[in-house]
């Protein structure tokens, strides 16, 4: 019988609240997560609601409340409302600036690749990607794609963490197969353009 490791997922999604919530660790956030993106789900995709509505009339009602509080905490000597410094600091917009400046180097190295290095299994890779994502924006829009991804990130990670060596049994599998598959497309594509033509060799 061979020996099983299992690899922490809890680790792999950063070990904070995030992956408490994605593990159902924390049930009050996870039940609040599911509830809360059904319900908006709900009411722009099924009840027609329109999301620049929504969030100006969530502004308005937020606006109204922090000023009557306000009002209503001067004129009976109460405490004003607990709000936080609304500021955004430097270093936040460094971090985000330079977690953007890595995606976008990314993004343009691949470019890069493919039009001047003329890199053709990773313009295979991008096409079939370009393609796949196209596929599934034909069925769903925008914003039902973000309700499925926060329904996978619900029940993925729990469903891998709670059956971890029966599921990397069949990727391993299935891993196999698709690189079996992939480097015979990838064979025969690279022999098809390496190959010159019936035409070219009765020019030669």
């Amino acid at each position: 019988m061979r020996e099983t490791r299992r690899f922490s997922v809890h680790l792999a999604l950063g070990g904070g609240p995030v992956a408490d919530v994605l593990l159902w660790k924390k049930w009050c956030g996870s039940v609040s997560l599911l509830v809360g993106s059904t319900a908006l789900w709900f009411l722009f995709e099924r009840a027609g609601y329109n999301l620049l509505s929504f969030i100006s009339n969530v502004l308005l009602l937020l606006v109204a409340i922090l000023f009557f509080w306000v009002k209503s905490a001067s004129l009976l000597n109460r405490p004003l409302p607990p709000l936080p410094n609304l500021e955004l600091s430097e270093e936040i917009a460094i971090k985000t600036a330079d977690e953007m400046r890595v995606w976008v180097n990314y993004a343009l190295s691949i470019a890069h690749d493919i039009a001047i290095g003329g890199n053709l299994r990773l313009f295979i890779q991008v096409t079939l990607g370009s393609w796949f994502i196209s596929c599934i924006g034909g069925f769903f829009n925008l914003l039902t794609l973000l309700y499925i991804g926060i329904l996978l990130s619900l029940s993925l990670p729990l469903l891998y963490d709670k059956y971890q060596n029966q599921i990397d049994d069949k990727l391993t599998v299935a891993h196999n197969i698709v690189q079996t598959q992939y480097r015979k497309i990838d064979y025969m594509v690279l022999r098809k353009i390496s190959t010159p033509s019936d035409e070219d060799k009765k020019i030669q």
